[in-house]
């Protein structure tokens, strides 16, 4: 599911992926701290979940920028290997990133049909 450029729900869907990379190096620390992870480890994952969101940021005015953000939210998601609250923090940013979409859908479709009147 992707977005028009020009869709307001767009600038969401940039800072869902941008609070995540935020939330990922708090879960990096308490992979290390609480959970006893290596730093090597964590940092990879850590490093390629970063990637795929600041990709996706890049990449939502093109079709690909939200298919790499849909990546991102099952790499996240599958962080909650290391560190099990990130199963939770995951799946919230999951529903909130599915949420931006169907707005944002529903926008360009009451959008077009004002268009056709």
């Amino acid at each position: 599911m992707t977005l028009e450029p020009t869709n307001p729900m767009r600038p969401a869907a940039m800072s869902v992926l941008l609070f995540e990379v935020v939330v990922i190096w708090l879960a990096y620390i308490g992979m290390i701290q609480a959970e006893g992870i290596s730093l090597a480890v964590a940092a990879f994952w850590c490093a390629v979940a970063t990637l795929l969101c600041v990709a996706g940021i890049a990449g939502l005015r093109r079709r690909w920028g939200y298919l790499v953000g849909w990546a991102a939210q099952a790499v996240i998601i599958g962080l909650g290997v290391l560190t099990p609250w990130m199963y939770a923090m995951g799946i919230i940013f999951a529903l909130i990133w599915v949420t931006c979409m169907v707005l944002g859908r529903r926008l360009e479709t009451m959008h077009s049909d004002k268009e056709r009147q």
